[in-house]
Protein backbone atom coordinates (compact mmCIF):
# COMPACT_ATOMS: atom_id res chain seq x y z
CA UNK A 1 0.00 0.00 0.00
CA UNK A 2 1.16 3.54 -0.70
CA UNK A 3 1.26 6.20 2.00
CA UNK A 4 -1.93 7.78 0.67
CA UNK A 5 -3.92 4.54 0.49
CA UNK A 6 -3.18 3.64 4.11
CA UNK A 7 -5.70 4.73 6.73
CA UNK A 8 -4.44 7.72 8.69
CA UNK A 9 -5.23 7.42 12.39
CA UNK A 10 -5.31 9.53 15.52
CA UNK A 11 -5.47 7.61 18.79
CA UNK A 12 -7.61 9.04 21.60
CA UNK A 13 -7.32 7.84 25.19
CA UNK A 14 -9.91 8.90 27.78
CA UNK A 15 -9.39 8.32 31.49
CA UNK A 16 -8.76 9.71 34.94
CA UNK A 17 -4.96 9.86 34.52
CA UNK A 18 -4.78 10.24 38.28
CA UNK A 19 -1.84 10.42 37.76
CA UNK A 20 -0.76 9.57 34.23
CA UNK A 21 1.79 6.75 34.27
CA UNK A 22 4.61 5.55 32.08
CA UNK A 23 2.35 2.66 31.16
CA UNK A 24 -0.25 5.03 29.69
CA UNK A 25 2.37 6.50 27.36
CA UNK A 26 3.66 3.03 26.51
CA UNK A 27 0.13 2.10 25.43
CA UNK A 28 0.24 4.85 22.81
CA UNK A 29 3.66 3.75 21.60
CA UNK A 30 2.76 0.07 21.43
CA UNK A 31 -0.51 0.78 19.63
CA UNK A 32 1.23 2.98 17.07
CA UNK A 33 3.98 0.41 16.46
CA UNK A 34 1.45 -2.38 16.02
CA UNK A 35 -0.77 -0.42 13.64
CA UNK A 36 2.24 0.53 11.55
CA UNK A 37 3.39 -3.09 11.39
CA UNK A 38 0.05 -4.15 9.93
CA UNK A 39 0.93 -2.09 6.87
CA UNK A 40 -2.60 -0.67 6.73
CA UNK A 41 -2.34 2.36 9.03
CA UNK A 42 -0.32 5.49 9.63
CA UNK A 43 -0.71 6.96 13.11
CA UNK A 44 -0.29 10.71 12.80
CA UNK A 45 -1.29 11.79 16.31
CA UNK A 46 -2.29 10.79 19.82
CA UNK A 47 -4.53 12.61 22.28
CA UNK A 48 -4.77 12.24 26.06
CA UNK A 49 -8.17 13.43 27.34
CA UNK A 50 -8.43 13.56 31.16
CA UNK A 51 -11.88 13.12 32.67
CA UNK A 52 -13.94 15.96 34.18
CA UNK A 53 -13.70 16.65 37.91
CA UNK A 54 -17.36 15.72 38.41
CA UNK A 55 -16.66 12.13 37.38
CA UNK A 56 -16.84 11.45 41.11
CA UNK A 57 -14.05 8.91 41.44
CA UNK A 58 -12.65 8.74 44.95
CA UNK A 59 -9.26 10.40 45.27
CA UNK A 60 -9.54 12.20 41.93
CA UNK A 61 -7.40 15.33 42.15
CA UNK A 62 -8.32 18.55 40.39
CA UNK A 63 -8.20 18.54 36.62
CA UNK A 64 -5.83 21.50 36.89
CA UNK A 65 -3.23 19.19 38.40
CA UNK A 66 -4.03 16.25 36.14
CA UNK A 67 -3.72 18.34 32.99
CA UNK A 68 -0.33 19.64 34.08
CA UNK A 69 0.89 16.12 34.93
CA UNK A 70 -0.29 14.85 31.57
CA UNK A 71 1.48 17.70 29.80
CA UNK A 72 4.68 16.90 31.69
CA UNK A 73 4.36 13.22 30.77
CA UNK A 74 4.15 13.90 27.03
CA UNK A 75 6.45 16.91 26.84
CA UNK A 76 9.12 14.94 24.99
CA UNK A 77 6.71 13.31 22.55
CA UNK A 78 6.47 14.68 19.04
CA UNK A 79 3.06 13.12 18.37
CA UNK A 80 1.07 12.82 21.61
CA UNK A 81 -0.84 15.85 22.90
CA UNK A 82 -3.06 16.62 25.91
CA UNK A 83 -6.55 17.93 25.24
CA UNK A 84 -8.34 19.96 27.98
CA UNK A 85 -11.80 20.05 26.36
CA UNK A 86 -13.30 17.32 28.52
CA UNK A 87 -12.04 18.97 31.72
CA UNK A 88 -13.35 22.37 30.69
CA UNK A 89 -16.98 21.32 30.23
CA UNK A 90 -19.69 22.12 32.77
CA UNK A 91 -20.02 18.49 33.78
CA UNK A 92 -18.77 14.98 33.10
CA UNK A 93 -18.84 13.83 29.48
CA UNK A 94 -19.33 10.30 28.19
CA UNK A 95 -16.58 8.67 26.17
CA UNK A 96 -18.94 8.70 23.22
CA UNK A 97 -19.47 12.46 23.48
CA UNK A 98 -15.70 13.06 23.68
CA UNK A 99 -15.14 11.06 20.50
CA UNK A 100 -17.95 12.89 18.74
CA UNK A 101 -16.59 16.26 19.87
CA UNK A 102 -13.19 15.58 18.34
CA UNK A 103 -14.73 14.20 15.18
CA UNK A 104 -16.89 17.30 14.75
CA UNK A 105 -14.00 19.59 15.59
CA UNK A 106 -11.81 18.02 12.97
CA UNK A 107 -14.60 18.29 10.42
CA UNK A 108 -14.60 22.04 11.01
CA UNK A 109 -10.81 22.21 10.90
CA UNK A 110 -10.55 20.26 7.66
CA UNK A 111 -13.24 22.54 6.28
CA UNK A 112 -10.80 25.37 6.84
CA UNK A 113 -7.76 23.78 5.27
CA UNK A 114 -9.38 21.86 2.42
CA UNK A 115 -11.21 23.42 -0.48
CA UNK A 116 -12.63 22.45 -3.83
CA UNK A 117 -10.02 23.13 -6.50
CA UNK A 118 -12.54 25.10 -8.54
CA UNK A 119 -13.99 27.15 -5.68
CA UNK A 120 -11.27 28.59 -3.44
CA UNK A 121 -12.16 28.59 0.24
CA UNK A 122 -12.23 31.98 1.91
CA UNK A 123 -12.55 30.49 5.38
CA UNK A 124 -9.71 31.54 7.71
CA UNK A 125 -7.25 28.81 8.57
CA UNK A 126 -7.27 27.69 12.21
CA UNK A 127 -5.11 30.07 14.20
CA UNK A 128 -5.41 32.90 11.69
CA UNK A 129 -6.66 36.18 13.25
CA UNK A 130 -10.30 36.63 12.31
CA UNK A 131 -10.00 40.36 11.74
CA UNK A 132 -7.50 39.93 8.93
CA UNK A 133 -8.40 39.31 5.33
CA UNK A 134 -8.22 35.53 4.86
CA UNK A 135 -6.13 34.19 2.04
CA UNK A 136 -7.63 31.48 -0.16
CA UNK A 137 -5.99 28.11 0.39
CA UNK A 138 -6.00 27.39 -3.34
CA UNK A 139 -4.85 30.01 -5.81
CA UNK A 140 -4.66 29.33 -9.53
CA UNK A 141 -2.11 32.08 -9.96
CA UNK A 142 0.39 30.58 -7.55
CA UNK A 143 1.43 26.99 -8.13
CA UNK A 144 3.48 26.79 -4.95
CA UNK A 145 0.43 27.47 -2.79
CA UNK A 146 -1.67 24.64 -4.22
CA UNK A 147 -2.88 22.24 -1.52
CA UNK A 148 -0.84 19.12 -2.07
CA UNK A 149 -1.40 16.15 0.20
CA UNK A 150 1.89 16.74 1.98
CA UNK A 151 1.09 20.39 2.62
CA UNK A 152 -2.40 19.67 3.89
CA UNK A 153 -1.29 16.89 6.24
CA UNK A 154 1.37 19.27 7.52
CA UNK A 155 -1.26 21.92 8.16
CA UNK A 156 -3.42 19.40 10.03
CA UNK A 157 -0.39 18.46 12.09
CA UNK A 158 0.15 22.10 13.01
CA UNK A 159 -3.49 22.40 14.02
CA UNK A 160 -3.25 19.24 16.12
CA UNK A 161 -0.28 20.58 18.02
CA UNK A 162 -2.20 23.78 18.79
CA UNK A 163 -5.72 22.62 19.58
CA UNK A 164 -5.57 18.81 19.76
CA UNK A 165 -8.22 18.32 17.14
CA UNK A 166 -8.73 15.01 15.39
CA UNK A 167 -10.19 13.67 12.19
CA UNK A 168 -13.60 12.12 11.59
CA UNK A 169 -13.90 8.36 12.09
CA UNK A 170 -14.18 6.97 8.56
CA UNK A 171 -14.37 9.61 5.87
CA UNK A 172 -12.46 10.45 2.73
CA UNK A 173 -11.26 13.86 1.62
CA UNK A 174 -9.86 14.71 -1.79
CA UNK A 175 -6.42 16.28 -2.08
CA UNK A 176 -4.63 17.60 -5.14
CA UNK A 177 -1.91 15.18 -6.20
CA UNK A 178 1.38 17.00 -5.75
CA UNK A 179 2.67 15.24 -8.88
CA UNK A 180 -0.28 16.36 -11.01
CA UNK A 181 0.09 18.48 -14.11
CA UNK A 182 -1.21 21.66 -12.51
CA UNK A 183 -1.44 23.49 -15.84
CA UNK A 184 -4.01 21.20 -17.42
CA UNK A 185 -5.31 18.05 -15.78
CA UNK A 186 -5.75 17.62 -12.03
CA UNK A 187 -5.27 14.17 -10.50
CA UNK A 188 -6.59 13.36 -7.06
CA UNK A 189 -5.69 11.13 -4.20
CA UNK A 190 -7.95 10.13 -1.34
CA UNK A 191 -6.73 9.72 2.20
CA UNK A 192 -8.88 7.83 4.69
CA UNK A 193 -8.88 9.42 8.13
CA UNK A 194 -10.01 7.77 11.37
CA UNK A 195 -10.11 8.47 15.07
CA UNK A 196 -9.78 5.35 17.21
CA UNK A 197 -10.33 4.95 20.93
CA UNK A 198 -7.22 3.60 22.66
CA UNK A 199 -7.86 1.51 25.76
CA UNK A 200 -6.68 -1.38 27.87
CA UNK A 201 -8.38 -4.74 28.04
CA UNK A 202 -9.92 -3.71 31.38
CA UNK A 203 -12.05 -1.10 29.60
CA UNK A 204 -12.97 -3.66 26.95
CA UNK A 205 -14.07 -6.00 29.72
CA UNK A 206 -16.18 -3.25 31.28
CA UNK A 207 -18.30 -3.27 28.11
CA UNK A 208 -19.55 -6.69 29.24
CA UNK A 209 -20.86 -5.47 32.62
CA UNK A 210 -24.67 -5.13 32.34
CA UNK A 211 -25.91 -1.57 32.76
CA UNK A 212 -22.48 0.01 33.05
CA UNK A 213 -22.41 1.38 29.48
CA UNK A 214 -25.25 2.84 27.47
CA UNK A 215 -25.76 0.40 24.60
CA UNK A 216 -26.36 3.19 22.10
CA UNK A 217 -23.02 4.71 23.11
CA UNK A 218 -21.32 1.35 22.72
CA UNK A 219 -22.73 1.06 19.21
CA UNK A 220 -21.22 4.44 18.31
CA UNK A 221 -17.86 3.85 20.04
CA UNK A 222 -17.22 0.41 18.57
CA UNK A 223 -19.35 0.55 15.43
CA UNK A 224 -18.77 4.09 14.16
CA UNK A 225 -15.30 4.80 15.52
CA UNK A 226 -13.49 1.60 16.46
CA UNK A 227 -11.06 0.80 19.25
CA UNK A 228 -7.46 -0.28 19.69
CA UNK A 229 -6.94 -2.53 22.71
CA UNK A 230 -3.63 -3.01 24.50
CA UNK A 231 -4.04 -6.21 26.56
CA UNK A 232 -2.97 -6.22 30.18
CA UNK A 233 -1.90 -9.15 32.32
CA UNK A 234 -2.28 -11.56 29.39
CA UNK A 235 -6.02 -10.89 29.21
CA UNK A 236 -8.02 -13.16 26.91
CA UNK A 237 -9.55 -10.52 24.63
CA UNK A 238 -11.34 -13.11 22.48
CA UNK A 239 -13.14 -14.42 25.53
CA UNK A 240 -14.04 -10.88 26.59
CA UNK A 241 -15.48 -10.01 23.18
CA UNK A 242 -17.54 -13.19 23.08
CA UNK A 243 -19.34 -12.03 26.23
CA UNK A 244 -20.85 -8.98 24.51
CA UNK A 245 -23.20 -9.07 21.54
CA UNK A 246 -22.10 -5.57 20.50
CA UNK A 247 -18.41 -6.47 20.66
CA UNK A 248 -19.09 -9.60 18.63
CA UNK A 249 -21.11 -7.60 16.12
CA UNK A 250 -18.28 -5.12 15.52
CA UNK A 251 -15.34 -7.45 16.06
CA UNK A 252 -13.70 -6.22 12.88
CA UNK A 253 -13.58 -2.70 14.36
CA UNK A 254 -11.62 -3.91 17.39
CA UNK A 255 -7.88 -4.10 16.90
CA UNK A 256 -5.98 -5.95 19.60
CA UNK A 257 -2.29 -5.09 19.88
CA UNK A 258 -0.27 -8.26 19.54
CA UNK A 259 3.40 -8.04 20.36
CA UNK A 260 5.96 -9.76 22.54
CA UNK A 261 5.84 -7.22 25.35
CA UNK A 262 4.36 -8.28 28.68
CA UNK A 263 2.21 -5.45 29.97
CA UNK A 264 1.59 -5.95 33.70
CA UNK A 265 -1.27 -3.95 35.17
CA UNK A 266 1.07 -2.36 37.73
CA UNK A 267 2.92 -0.48 34.98
CA UNK A 268 -0.27 1.27 33.93
CA UNK A 269 -2.17 1.40 37.22
CA UNK A 270 -2.54 4.89 38.65
CA UNK A 271 -3.77 3.27 41.88
CA UNK A 272 -0.49 1.43 42.41
CA UNK A 273 1.50 4.57 41.67
CA UNK A 274 -0.53 6.50 44.29
CA UNK A 275 0.07 3.76 46.86
CA UNK A 276 3.79 3.88 46.12
CA UNK A 277 3.77 7.63 46.68
CA UNK A 278 1.85 7.32 49.95
CA UNK A 279 4.29 4.72 51.29
CA UNK A 280 7.42 6.43 50.05
CA UNK A 281 8.16 3.42 47.84
CA UNK A 282 11.20 4.05 45.68
CA UNK A 283 9.66 1.90 42.96
CA UNK A 284 7.40 4.83 42.13
CA UNK A 285 9.99 5.65 39.46
CA UNK A 286 8.88 2.48 37.68
CA UNK A 287 5.37 3.90 37.34
CA UNK A 288 5.82 7.63 36.86
CA UNK A 289 8.20 9.83 34.89
CA UNK A 290 10.47 12.07 36.93
CA UNK A 291 8.81 15.38 35.89
CA UNK A 292 5.45 13.99 37.06
CA UNK A 293 6.96 12.81 40.36
CA UNK A 294 8.56 16.21 40.92
CA UNK A 295 5.25 17.98 40.29
CA UNK A 296 3.38 15.63 42.64
CA UNK A 297 5.87 16.22 45.45
CA UNK A 298 5.91 19.96 44.87
CA UNK A 299 2.11 20.14 44.90
CA UNK A 300 1.77 17.68 47.79
CA UNK A 301 -0.61 15.41 45.90
CA UNK A 302 -1.57 11.86 46.90
CA UNK A 303 0.09 12.12 50.30
CA UNK A 304 -2.84 10.66 52.22
CA UNK A 305 -4.92 7.55 51.88
CA UNK A 306 -7.87 9.38 50.28
CA UNK A 307 -5.98 10.35 47.16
Amino acid sequence: MTETTKTHVILLACGSFNPITKGHIQMFERARDYLHKTGRFIVIGGIVSPVHDSYGKQGLVSSRHRLIMCQLAVQNSDWIRVDPWECYQDTWQTTCSVLEHHRDLMKRVTGCILSNVNTPSMTPVVGQPQNETPQPIYQNSNVSSKPTAAKILGKVGESLSRICCVRPPVERFTFVDENANLGTVMRYEEIELRILLLCGSDLLESFCIPGLWNEADMEVIVGDFGIVVVPRDAADTDRIMNHSSILRKYKNNIMVVKDDINHPMSVVSSTKSRLALQHGDGHVVDYLSQPVIDYILKSQLYINASG
